[in-house]
């Protein structure tokens, strides 16, 4: 089991020590940092800045949002990433949800799938440099020749030559089609939530994918990194009181009545009833009874938390589910000893 540590986008101000949780991270044999975007900081400004005092951590966006730029305009950051950090550079991307494509990109957001596989497509023909760029399908035209064209487009190829044509592309996925479309076309998947009890139901979403013609991967060279609050200590309980008002703004408030990515993952997990009276309540205002009608065990499913032997035992779950890599969002450098020490023995 391989360690990462997630940054997450900001709040309302930078986040504080990032770039000493960062050396630290590196310094006890973390493989991979993630930055994240929503609709505030971007993701690869502080990435590029952290990720500037390091050398050997691999440097990751969990994730970019496809309607955030265009297909080129992300191969471009990647291309750049990538040689700044001398090959340690690794594509989150993800097509986020309609409140955030529609409300805050002015995009819209039919066809995620379609916009990903086509979004990816081109992405790599910029990093591959064989030939100008060109796309025919509906969502990125290159060159544009639609309304308000004056039909003097060009296709181009990339100016600079990539580091690497293959730097890896994982996807941010939560839904049976999108899983089964990182398995198709990417390196790797992002969950957010995870849970090892429905494994089973992940692995056929998974196979889906890799047994399309022209999958990019086999399953043993398919990563999946998945999001998971790993935190040690003696109060369980306690613990998970603290973690429950972030899973409450997930199911409750991150997407629509009638479109949550978030709160239908867990409703697949078992806990449907559960989601649905949380969600309620939390768009009705009642924010302290959503999070009070959060199940302990829904959240001990998704994130790693008590003793270390305890967290030990867990870690193993995770691997025999297919986890690769542990993502772990910590505050401090003194958290993030505390589970090196415990998943990797540093």
């Amino acid at each position: 089991m391989k360690l990462g540590l997630t940054l997450g986008y900001w709040m309302a101000q930078p986040p504080q020590g990032a770039a000493e949780r960062v050396l630290e991270a590196e310094k006890l044999g973390y493989d991979i940092v993630f930055t994240a975007e929503s609709w505030g900081s971007d993701a690869f400004t502080p990435l590029a800045w952290w990720g500037s005092q390091t050398s050997t951590i691999k440097l990751g966006t969990s994730i970019v949002q496809l309607s955030a730029r265009p297909p080129t305009s992300t191969a471009m950051a990647a291309l750049t990433m990538d040689h700044l950090s001398a090959g340690r550079f690794v594509l989150g991307l993800g097509v986020s949800g309609p409140q955030v494509v529609e409300g805050w990109y002015g995009q819209p957001f039919g066809k995620p799938l379609a916009r990903t596989r086509e979004y990816l497509s081109i992405v790599r023909q910029v990093l591959a440099r064989q030939g100008p760029v060109v796309n025919d399908g509906p969502h990125y035209p290159l060159p544009y020749s639609g309304p308000n064209s004056l039909g003097l487009g060009k296709p181009l190829k990339p100016i600079t030559h990539p580091l690497r044509p293959d730097i890896p592309i994982f996807i941010g996925a939560e839904g049976p089609k999108n899983v089964a479309l990182a398995a198709e076309i990417a390196d790797g998947w992002l969950p957010i939530f995870y849970s090892p009890k429905v494994a089973p139901m992940y692995r056929r979403w998974l196979a889906e994918g890799f047994a399309r013609e022209g999958s990019r991967r086999k399953p043993d060279e398919f990563e999946i990194m998945a999001n998971a609050m790993v935190m040690v200590t003696d109060d369980v309980e306690a613990t998970i009181d603290s973690l429950r008002p972030i899973i409450a703004l997930y199911v409750g408030g991150m997407g629509a009545p009638e479109m949550n990515f978030h709160k239908d993952m867990f409703a697949r997990m078992g806990y449907q009833e559960d989601v649905d009276r949380i969600q309620s309540l939390f768009l009705e205002g009642r924010r302290n009874d959503a999070v009070a009608a959060i199940p302990s065990q829904m959240i001990d499913d998704v994130y790693l938390i008590g003793p270390p032997s305890r967290i030990r035992e867990k870690v193993v779950e995770w691997e025999e589910a297919g986890v690769t890599t542990l993502v772990v969002g910590s505050t401090s450098s003194e958290e993030i000893r505390q589970v090196a020490e415990v998943v990797l023995g540093a």
